[in-house]
């Protein structure tokens, strides 16, 4: 967004305009073009067919261009790009998503870095080969692995946190690679876009109090495929006899269960606790370290592929962008 200065309103930013709003672009050593969306939205409307178009637009310059910067609203983000990093299939290029806290044109706004840094990033080339070859997200200094990220501040310009995973370069009077940690792909494959996600899915956050009517709703969904639990700390959940019952019930219809946790940071160990025993025992798929935003869209993907049941719970625990350890 650009702000008017005559009304004080917010409205799309022209990138046709791009580098004339922007001069400090012209200093990098590369060309850019920019595409558009007719009708711009605010990314509380985005949706599973604008995930597909931003695919779509990548596959269709992928040739032709070195790498992508995807400008997209922060609220969700960490949804967007973490679904993009599933959708394409043995990247070879980077790309990264930015936005800002502050709309361009605001006296203290972070559009400008954040936009310029990442369309540096995506133009780094090391023996004329890309640096990155993968889906990220640049904010405040720092690119980390976009299905790593989640949203933690709805104020500060530092909005995103990769708190299981380092981040892969930072920018300060120069850019800092942090090598060891990029995702390494198979330079051996080529790019293969996948358009099909299926939205049979739902993300469940356990609380005390938490009902049994409540959860024989959720789970007995028309059509529901695949359910994100937000478990208690290290994956704990509930004991009780009808908790068990109705996820026994759900998983002996195919539904599959991803237990995560609802903690920021660190990672599901079920088994560890007495109330995730019971929890190893049903099969749940253990979510690990993944984030939720990253669950829900590896979930999407993989049913979208029609993924067969019985293999299912390891391909989804295995890693397949780095969205977990």
């Amino acid at each position: 967004m650009v702000k008017d200065y005559e009304s004080g309103a917010l409205k799309a930013f022209d990138f046709g305009k791009l580098q004339k709003n922007i001069p400090e672009l012209y200093q990098l050593d590369c060309d850019i073009d920019s595409v558009s969306f007719d009708t711009p939205i605010d990314s509380s409307d985005m949706n599973v067919d604008n995930w597909v178009n931003i695919a779509s637009i990548i596959e269709d310059h992928y040739d032709s261009h070195d790498g992508f910067v995807v400008l997209h609203g922060s609220d969700t983000l960490s949804y967007t790009s973490s679904a993009l990093s599933f959708m394409l299939e043995n990247l070879q290029k980077p790309v990264v998503f930015t936005g800002s806290q502050l709309p361009i044109g605001d006296l203290r706004t972070d559009a400008k870095e954040n936009l310029i840094t990442s369309v540096q990033i995506a133009a780094l080339q090391k023996n004329n080969k890309p640096v990155v070859r993968e889906v990220c997200l640049y904010f405040e200094y720092k690119l980390y692995r976009a299905n790593r990220t989640t949203k933690i501040n709805a104020e500060h310009f530092q909005a995103f946190a990769s708190l299981n995973y380092p981040p892969l370069i930072e920018s300060g009077v120069h850019l800092k690679v942090f090598g060891e940690y990029l995702f390494r792909p198979n330079e051996a494959k080529k790019l293969k876009v996948h358009k099909e996600m299926d939205q049979n899915v739902v993300i469940l956050k356990l609380f005390p109090g938490f009902t049994q009517s409540v959860l024989h709703s959720v789970l007995n969904s028309p059509n529901l495929k695949a359910v994100v639990l937000e478990t208690y700390g290290s994956g704990n959940a509930p004991t009780d006899d009808w908790f068990v019952s109705e996820l026994k019930k759900a998983m002996d219809k195919n539904i599959f269960i991803v237990n995560v946790t609802q903690c920021s940071g660190g990672s599901v160990l079920m088994g560890r606790y007495e109330t995730s025993k019971h929890l190893q025992n049903l099969q749940v798929i253990n979510g690990k370290d993944i984030t939720t935003e990253a669950a829900i869209t590896k979930l999407m993907y993989l049913l979208g592929n029609n993924v067969s049941p019985k293999l299912f719970k390891t391909i989804y625990e295995t890693s397949l962008r780095g969205e977990m350890q």
